[in-house]
């Protein structure tokens, strides 16, 4: 069995990598720098170097395996990020469409089930209809709103202040990337499914911002206060650090379009995971901001 990861150092690929290798799977990496992966790993995976926007090298690297798990590498501040996440997935569907890969499991997104209308989510809709077109077994995670979310803004939560443009008391699925990372292995290491299947992955529980900003205050021992703005807020900010028309509207839009969001796959005892965000953050969020 040659299982395919894309994305191997990542939050959610590198929990994989290690859950298949306890399982007695030698997987398949993907990874532009080798150097990243720790040594020990390094020396126990399939290493494939390369880089994911190249349609060959993923044709080539997955070309015979029975599962690939994809990540979309796509960074939401690039340019035109949608059609660079559909075009960076167009050489694994290449290789589906032709029968050399059985089975896909996509890191997807809550809001993919809309289609169109929550900004660089659309890109992953678009990625879950190309890949079920290929009549092969495929299964989207959609996963809630990442824990490490909150570390891109640790200058913010330094000075006391979590900005969102989320609604701050609507709540919505809140997850630890590592328990995406459980869910995942799982599902690749499970020959029973087949067909096109969808999975959520939500968390222990929904939160609001309101209540993320309590939460983050007690682990860390101070005050975090939440801070509401508008789209045009956040486009201008954006705007102001230099990043492309794109880029903008495609972050925005994740926000914007998922704000009333009821996402398709219920919470129950499948799409709900343990790691609460009290425990994340007392353990990754503390040591940063601890004063």
């Amino acid at each position: 069995m040659t299982i395919v990861v894309t994305t191997p150092t990542g939050h959610v690929g590198s929990r994989v990598v290690r859950l298949l290798l306890q399982a007695g799977v030698r997987p398949r990496v993907l990874v532009r720098d080798p150097a990243r992966l720790d040594g020990a790993t390094r020396e126990r995976v399939d290493v494939r170097r390369g880089d994911l926007t190249d349609a060959g090298f993923v044709r080539e690297a997955t070309s015979g395996a029975r599962t690939v798990f994809w990540v979309d590498p796509t960074p939401p501040t690039s340019e035109n990020p949608n059609e660079t996440s559909e075009r960076t997935a167009s050489g694994l569907i290449d290789v589906v469409r032709a029968g050399e890969v059985g089975r896909v499991v996509l890191l997807s997104s809550v809001g993919a089930e809309l289609r169109h209308g929550a900004g660089h989510i659309d890109a992953l809709a678009r990625i879950e209809e190309r890949l079920d077109a290929t009549g092969a077994d495929i299964l989207h995670l959609r996963c809630g709103y990442f824990f490490t979310n909150l570390l891109m803004d640790l200058d913010g939560l330094a000075r006391g202040v979590l900005t969102t443009s989320f609604h701050p008391d609507a709540p919505m699925a809140w997850v630890d990337p590592r328990d995406i990372g459980d869910v995942a292995a799982a599902r690749l290491l499970n020959e029973a499914w087949t067909g096109r299947v969808v999975q959520g992955v939500h968390g222990p529980e929904h939160l609001s911002f309101a209540q993320v900003a309590e939460i983050v205050s007690d682990a860390v021992g101070r005050k975090i206060r939440l801070d509401a703005v508008g789209d045009d807020d956040v486009r201008a900010a954006l705007r102001s650090a230099g990043l492309p028309p794109g880029a903008v509207e495609g972050i925005v839009g994740m926000a914007a379009g998922t704000r009333d969001l009821v996402p398709e796959q219920p919470r129950d005892v499948v799409t709900t995971t343990p790691t609460t965000l009290a425990a994340w953050a007392y353990a990754h969020l503390r040591p940063l901001l601890r004063t």
